[in-house]
């Protein structure tokens, strides 16, 4: 009774309720995430552990590749956490392929691999994978991969980009046909190129140049649009094809 008789109260002569601001108050909504494997543990750990996670909603999980596109194309995730082999009609890169689509319209897809294999790379890809990452990668980059990929950023781990560029310059020899828009790069857009090409994150990146990570940021948005690369996985390759980077060099 003594709270209705508060809210019954009039409010101060003369004083006005201020309007709440809907931006002030209220959070971004969770990323949504599916999570598509045909192995059980690792669906159900990796459900815990992305749920544990204010940001993270996991809106469904499928054993396989024809269960996965199905379920994406109901429930409409962000982030699609995809194993690359998977028993049944289709397989991973195959289900990343149709949701994806073309344009890119699809939800973000970030494959999941034991197998650190070049040819699984190069094919997902070309499907329209994001980014890459070992399932036995932390808990903590797991989370960061989650939201780099979210955010519109392509991730591979640094592992998995050396073997990437080791294998693309064993079937092709450099072609060094982006020598004169290199060219264009300031000294230090050209540092963090070759950075990049060694498979360093931005906050990696800012570490070794001393600078902040936001200035990386700036820094990759300028090398992309310079030599007119979709995005930070093109850039490492375009490295080495422009024979900026020698692999084996350091």
């Amino acid at each position: 009774m003594i709270d209705e008789a508060r809210d019954s109260e009039p409010a101060a002569a003369g004083a006005e309720a201020e309007p709440e601001d809907p931006a002030a108050t209220s959070e971004p909504p969770p990323l949504r995430i599916v999570i598509v494997d045909d192995h059980e543990l690792i669906r159900i750990p990796y459900t815990e552990l992305l749920e544990s996670q204010s940001d993270f909603r996991v809106v469904g999980t499928a054993e396989d590749g024809v269960g996965g596109v199905r379920l994406c194309q109901e429930v409409r995730p962000d982030v699609v956490l995809m194993d690359i082999r998977m028993h049944g009609e289709i397989d991973g890169i195959e289900a990343t392929r149709r949701l994806v689509g073309e344009g890119g319209a699809g939800p973000r897809v970030l494959i999941l691999t034991t197998f650190d294999l070049d040819e699984h790379v190069y094919d997902a890809l070309q499907a329209g994978a994001s980014g890459f990452l070992l399932k036995d990668a932390t808990a903590e980059r797991l989370f960061d991969a989650v939201r780099v990929v979210a955010a519109g950023d392509a991730l591979l781990s640094p592992k998995i980009t050396r073997r990437l560029i080791g294998e693309f310059v064993r079937q092709r020899p450099p072609a060094r046909g982006r020598g004169p828009l290199l060219a264009t790069l300031t000294p230090r857009e050209t540092d963090v190129l070759r950075l990049l090409a060694e498979g360093l994150s931005n906050p990696e990146i800012a570490a070794r140049l001393t600078v902040t990570e936001e200035t990386v940021k700036t820094h990759v948005s300028r090398v992309l649009g310079k030599l007119g690369l979709r995005d930070r996985t093109q850039a490492v390759v375009a490295a080495y094809e422009s024979g900026l980077v020698v692999p084996g060099d350091r």
